[in-house]
């Protein structure tokens, strides 16, 4: 799941952290939410699958079609695991392109498992204590599953702004047709959208940098691998619903114009 839009407002807090080193060849970051008012958030395309706990149900969420919009819900806090881009097909046991986007119940795809992590989630009285009950059933679940280490890696490489499909094909010993396929059944997108996802993805990393360091949005837009800082307000626009000023003003409160 994307980084929300705002990480503060209200009583709000989004907090991440690393998760347990056995995880890390799958679990890109574990995350802790303390919510303060329920309303809806958006949330932005990374091309990653959250396992999420809201106090009632223990879901997996997608979001690398485009900005979800998310109704934080009504538990003192929620705790999730950010699955690394590249993995979701093989740990949740199913093509990513039939897996909607928004929330499904996991119970829904690992009924027995899932049921039972429920029961133990429920118990847990911090946050910490879910994050060790994801983990395990994490962990479980890759004792029988065999995750494709190629998606993993087409992954890695379409983050860099030169990347070119073709050429990732080649460099993992596939043809395009067959990357395409990979990555279509472990993130739910072909390559060159997943491009696409990846190179906002740069870029919503640089948004504080913007207003803080004062960096022009050409300059970003050149730098994470747009054409120019139009083609970086179409794409904004296409994944995020905003303009990339927008986005600038409503994380950092400093007016950017566009």
């Amino acid at each position: 799941m994307g980084v929300p839009l705002r990480r503060r407002a209200g009583r709000s807090v989004y907090r991440e952290s690393t998760p347990d080193a056995a995880m890390a060849g799958v679990v890109e970051r574990a995350w802790t939410g303390v919510v303060g008012r329920r309303r809806p958030l958006r949330v932005f395309p990374d091309g990653c699958v959250d396992l999420v706990w809201d106090g009632t149900v223990l879901a997996a969420v997608s979001t690398v079609r485009g900005v979800l919009r998310h109704e934080l819900p009504s538990a003192d806090w929620t705790v999730g695991l950010r699955l690394r881009c590249g993995v979701g097909g093989a740990v949740l046991g199913l093509p990513m392109t039939e897996l909607p986007a928004g929330a499904t119940p996991l119970r829904d795809l690992w009924a027995v498992g899932a049921r039972r992590a429920e029961a133990r989630l429920a118990e847990c009285g911090v946050p910490g204590e879910a994050k060790s009950v994801l983990e395990s059933l994490v962990a479980e679940r890759l004792q029988d599953v065999e995750v494709d280490g190629l998606s993993l890696a087409a992954a890695r490489a379409l983050r860099a702004p030169s990347a070119r499909t073709d050429r990732v094909a080649a460099e993992l010993g596939v043809s395009e047709r067959g990357l395409r396929r990979h990555v279509r059944h472990d993130v739910g997108v072909g390559p060159k959208e997943l491009q696409r996802v990846l190179r906002f993805r740069r870029f919503l990393e640089r948004v504080e940098a913007v207003a803080r360091d004062k960096t022009s949005l050409a300059g970003v837009a050149a730098d994470v691998g747009y054409a120019d800082q139009s083609h970086l307000g179409r794409e904004c626009r296409r994944l995020s619903g905003a303009s990339p000023g927008a986005l600038v003003r409503s994380w950092t409160g400093r007016n950017v114009p566009d």
